[in-house]
């Protein structure tokens, strides 16, 4: 074997997870097609405790109570909870003239998103009201039939169900535009290729819903960023499926300033990145053993790095390739295969998420922003997570509030 042969079998080796990343996606991307919706359960009859953790809150609080209020859902089968977490302001009188029950909570050492949900899980199940929780984010508004959607999931043995997760304001900016093609990627088309795999959709943290049941066996001890994410680890290794009601939806406000979004995608990115070091291959480890699809695919959820790593990795190796198949006369053509793959399998999931996500041509003519957009994740990748407790509050200006 020649010198470049080698070379380029050192590159297929370093574009290999690479490629397998990018395959998945694209299996994910070729099963993203739309489902009929399931008839709902007639009558209704699953009683549902509807959970809005909130830290000051007040600006917006009675719009998102008055929006469930008016889901197309019995009355006397729902209630609205409100958990003023460590509130400064008027959240909760707010909250309870928009006609929600309101659980206050003050505990200067255990703040933040997970231990509100908690909190108001252990509430709910102490006061046997409800058979399921669903929580909903205090900036969202969200479907009709939303209570319809998840009752049908219950009525057919589901234990844990994620409504689709969209973005309320796409039109504001070219930075919600392209927040709305990023969320149609991996809300929607890995949603709904994971629905028809059979195995767990994933948590997104908003539009979630829990039995009772679960809750008892997998109690929600989940307080990181990723709160979302990580209960739903849990609830794999417990061998419960979050099945997807992806004719449901609840839609939340993206912010348009930089100085937000860079806040807001750290804590993110840092969260997944934690999650990723801690169970990406320990899951891969205990899926192999169990011979186990839901382990495999979650772990494969974990391990996927975002799209960003992704797209700027198979260029790089292409760029390598090519820059090897010239200097040896064209022998690099393994990897330049793979890179191939690569680039096929990302412009694919991409043009499915900009066409499932509705922004019509002008989201397309965004995309001309993504190389920006991949430099600035990047950068803020090697920048790092800010300095937030594990799990703090860390609340994202509203736009309301910057007019």
């Amino acid at each position: 074997m020649t010198v470049w042969t080698w070379v380029d079998v050192a590159l297929c080796v370093g574009l290999l997870p690479v490629a397998v990343g990018c395959g998945y996606l694209l299996l994910l991307t070729l099963l993203s097609g739309r489902k009929a919706a399931p008839v709902p359960p007639s009558p209704a009859t699953r009683k549902f405790d509807v959970i809005i953790p909130s830290h000051n809150e007040e600006l917006g609080i009675a719009r998102t109570v008055a929006n469930l209020s008016a889901v197309d859902y019995p009355a006397h089968l729902r209630r609205i909870i409100v958990v003023a977490d460590n509130c400064s302001d008027a959240t909760a009188q707010k909250a309870r003239e928009a006609g929600a029950t309101v659980l206050e909570r003050q505990d200067a050492e255990k703040r933040g998103k997970g231990y509100a949900l908690a909190h108001a899980f252990e509430h709910s199940q102490r006061d046997g009201f409800a058979d399921a929780v669903v929580v909903v984010d205090a900036d969202t508004v969200v479907s009709s039939n939303l209570l319809h959607a998840f009752s049908r999931r219950l009525e057919d043995g589901a234990h844990g169900v994620q409504a689709h997760y969209g973005v309320m304001n796409p039109t504001a900016s070219w930075r919600t535009r392209l927040m709305t093609i990023a969320l149609g990627m991996f809300h929607r088309v890995r949603s709904m290729g994971r629905e028809r795999l059979g195995v767990s959709c994933g948590l997104r943290g908003n539009g979630m819903c829990f039995t009772h049941a679960v809750l008892k066996q997998v109690p929600h001890d989940a307080f990181s960023v990723v709160e979302d994410l990580e209960y739903g680890i849990r609830l794999a290794r417990a061998g419960h499926r979050v099945h997807y009601a992806w004719e449901a939806e609840v839609l939340g406000e993206m912010v348009t300033a930089e100085k937000q979004s860079r806040s807001q995608r750290q804590r993110w990115e840092g969260g997944r990145a934690q999650m990723r070091k801690l169970h990406g291959w320990p899951l891969l480890s205990d899926a192999l053993k169990q011979k186990s699809g839901l382990l495999l695919d979650l772990s494969m959820d974990v391990l996927v790095p975002p799209l960003s790593q992704l797209v700027l990795a198979t260029v790089a190796g292409s760029v390598l390739a090519a820059g090897v198949a010239w200097l040896s006369g064209g022998t690099a053509v393994a990897a330049s295969a793979l890179a191939s793959f690569g680039l096929m399998s990302l412009a694919l999931y991409v043009l499915r998420g900009w066409w499932v996500s509705g922004v019509g041509p002008r989201g397309l003519l965004d995309l001309a922003w993504a190389p920006i957009y991949v430099v600035w994740k990047v950068w803020l990748m090697i920048r790092g997570p800010g300095a937030e407790k594990k799990g703090e509050w860390v609340r994202t200006t509203r736009e309301a509030e910057r007019r």
